[in-house]
């Protein structure tokens, strides 16, 4: 099947352009040998645009997270710093004592597991969710979760 020909005419087309600079900027390939290539401002325009976003986004994070919620989400971040540490240093220095490594990285994963279960019973948008569940009780549940996981991380590794 040949392809249909469109309605419009190529004169009724508006023709939009938009101004953009090239700049160009020598690179050496080789030794000796230059060579140019040309990059526009739009990659500049593009982070200006990723950084005020992110700028807006921690902006309203401060403004309406309460303090509790933020102690809650920097204590899960300090989780990933050290579950990430624990993994570069398992493929780093070996794994030696694997059930050490074993137990340490899944009490980290396990405690973040935890921390977030009670970060969403605490925050006040999802009090509709959990009408019966007062912050007491999650904080109660949280403490008696991490007990059980650690008496089980600390019996595995022997």
């Amino acid at each position: 099947m040949a392809p249909k020909k469109s309605q419009a005419s190529p004169a009724a087309a508006p023709v939009v352009t938009t101004p953009t600079t090239a700049t160009t900027v020598p690179t050496v390939s080789g030794p000796g040998k230059k060579t140019s290539s040309s990059s526009s401002s739009s990659a500049a325009t593009s982070s200006e645009a990723w950084t005020n976003v992110a700028t807006n986004i921690l902006k309203h994070y401060q403004k309406t997270t309460p303090q509790r919620t933020k102690l809650i989400d920097l204590f899960m971040a300090f989780l990933v710093v050290v579950g990430g540490l624990q993994f570069v240093y398992c493929v780093v220095a070996g794994n030696y004592p694997f059930n050490a490594f074993l137990s340490g990285f899944s009490a980290t994963v396990g405690q973040f597991v935890l921390t977030a279960s009670l970060r969403i019973q605490t925050t006040e948008a999802n009090k509709a969710d959990f009408p019966s569940v007062s912050p007491e009780r999650a904080f109660a549940d949280y403490v008696v979760g991490s007990l059980i996981l650690h008496f089980f991380c600390v019996n595995f590794i022997n």
